[in-house]
């Protein structure tokens, strides 16, 4: 039957309908183009953050940087988010946009950074005092940015990625913060070559890489902008007021979820940075690499390492989105195995570099993070299809009570190993779920301000936690703390440099001389944390069946 020509109202509407279509969130390549370059400032930050964990050795020895010094210079990235900050942030963010507070806040986190590098290279003066305030002055700038540069991140990818795979996105979005830190970790040491200002510099550029990433990124937020004018001018002409942060606060089931995510994070990422050092220091692992440990790529063990991890971070994501993309059962089933054996020989070609990893502080510790990598997206992908969020931060946090108790209590190197991979399926649960909920609970035109307020309540225990550990550590390992500062003083007395010191401590650790550091009361109290998360993880889902968000359900409900 031949149709006739169609009338009007349909020509309109349909036209109206292609016209939707052509803006650029709808298309698939684009979307993606633009998590990856906004992602470059989530990996970059991701990696400034963490990547001292595996040098707080180094900077004890080299420059006398005791375990509560240390605590203070990582903690410092949390002061003046204690004190709003990140809301000011926020508020800039819903009220000016994405480009400013990025542009902006991105800046502040690259000059943080770059004044930490200067502190370390001796730019300020060479004395221990100098060097320690400047660099928590960096710090602090940095994390006056960091923070904020995640709310940015997290709100591009609503307004990009809402109706299409939001929880996917915000999943790989932290996957590549995640490899950041992970490389941050396993790298940082080579790069260093035995001296700290190597290591800091080259953290400090790659932020600075990433903010010319963002504003390429910016070219086209300007035409998504253009195409869509008009669609949402009244929500995004309404300006902030005080009382939506008091609406915030007062919505029992934002407040759990912010609670959460304090209680969750104090246990996590205070740990990481300390989780070479135990490594180290209670199951025996060693802070050098052997030869064989290395693999090498044009010359560079290096570059080697950077390689092994990329493709970790591309098996984690093909591992949860191939086979998602099949439309049936059994091509699924085929994708999965095809994934798997690939996975399979590539572990087993690099068993014998692997098997000395397994055994190296650094190398062990930034497998945490890894592990998120190929967990998070997967968790996120079931998020967006299944829902079960808040039930997913309840397995989370019981997971994360296990593994401090694994790391803390128990002195087997089995448990350990089981205790880390616990913690990087609890690291990966909780966000997965957590963010996207966010979104549900609260609307968008305020997200930039929701996010901003978790953060800022999160570095309220951050802040406790970074310095806290440090600071309980060389409290109960006062007889350590004692010894080293008469060697280093003794050696400082014969003129010996700050390399020359360093490698004379370490070869004193290494025969017994200085014995190491008891960790197991500052992670034990970590247990506490994952207490709290059980609790407030149970009153969110029991709040989210009174308000109705729809926690438990699918993304697109």
């Amino acid at each position: 039957m031949k149709l006739g020509p169609r009338g009007p109202l349909e020509s309109k509407y349909n036209f109206k309908m292609e016209t939707i279509k052509k803006t650029l969130r709808d298309s698939v390549a684009l979307r993606w183009l633009v998590l990856v370059l906004l992602s470059g400032l989530t990996f970059s930050t991701y990696w400034f953050q963490d990547f001292f964990g595996s040098l707080k050795d180094l900077m004890n020895s080299e420059m006398g940087i005791s375990s509560e010094e240390f605590g203070r210079i990582i903690g410092s990235t949390t002061i003046a988010n204690i004190f709003g900050m990140i809301i000011i942030g926020g508020i800039v963010l819903d009220k000016w946009g994405i480009r400013l507070a990025g542009l902006v806040f991105g800046g502040l986190a690259a000059l943080g950074a770059a004044i930490s590098a200067m502190a370390t290279m001796g730019f300020f003066g060479d004395d221990k005092g100098t060097i320690l305030t400047f660099l928590i002055i960096g710090r602090i700038m940095f994390g006056s940015g960091l923070e904020v540069v995640c709310v940015v991140a997290t709100r591009t990818i609503v307004k990009w990625f809402k109706g299409y795979e939001m929880a996917l996105a915000m999943a790989i979005n932290m996957g590549f913060g995640r490899l950041g830190s992970a490389l941050g970790l396993a790298v940082s040491l080579d790069i260093a070559g035995g001296s700290v200002p190597p290591a800091v510099s080259f953290a400090a550029t790659l932020i600075a890489i990433a903010l010319i990433m963002f504003v390429i990124y910016l070219t086209l937020d300007v035409k998504l902008d253009r195409q869509q004018a008009g669609e949402n001018s009244k929500a995004d002409d309404d300006d902030f007021k005080f009382s939506d942060l008091i609406t915030l606060i007062t919505n029992k089931s934002f407040l759990y979820i912010a609670l959460l995510c304090v209680s969750f994070y104090a246990a996590v990422f205070p740990f990481i940075q300390y989780a070479p050092d135990l490594l180290v220091n209670k199951f025996g692992f060693s802070y050098d690499l052997p030869d064989a440990g290395n693999f090498v790529v044009f010359g560079s063990s290096t570059i080697g390492t950077v390689v092994i991890y990329v493709c970790l971070f591309i098996f984690g994501l093909a591992f949860s989105m191939v086979p998602s993309k099949m439309r049936s059962h059994g091509t699924k089933l085929g994708s999965l195995i095809v994934i798997v054996a690939l996975f399979a020989g590539f572990a087993y070609g690099l068993r014998d570099v692997l098997s000395i990893w397994l055994v190296n502080g650094p190398k062990t510790a930034s497998l945490i993070p890894m592990g998120t990598i190929l967990f998070t997206p997967i968790f996120g992908n079931y998020v967006d299809k299944k829902g079960k969020a808040a039930s997913l931060m309840i397995l989370g946090a019981l997971l994360l009570i296990f593994a401090h108790l694994a790391l803390s209590v128990f002195n087997s190197v089995l448990l350990g190993y089981l205790g880390l991979l616990s913690l990087g399926v609890a690291f990966s649960l909780v966000p997965a779920a957590m963010w996207p909920s966010v979104a549900k609970i609260v609307a968008e035109s305020r997200l930039g301000t929701a996010y901003a307020s978790m953060f800022t309540i999160q570095n309220w225990g951050l802040g406790l936690f970074f310095w806290g550990i440090g600071a309980l550590l060389d409290a109960v390992n006062p007889a350590i703390v004692s010894k080293i500062k008469e060697v280093r003083s003794a050696f400082e007395a014969q003129g010996l440099s700050n390399s020359e010191i360093a490698e004379n401590i370490k070869a004193m650790k290494l025969s017994g001389e200085i014995p190491p550091f008891d960790y197991t009361i500052p992670i034990l109290v970590l247990v506490l944390c994952g207490v709290v998360s059980i609790f407030l993880a149970f009153m969110l889902r029991k709040s989210d069946k009174e308000q109705g968000y729809g926690l438990e359900l699918p993304s697109n409900h």
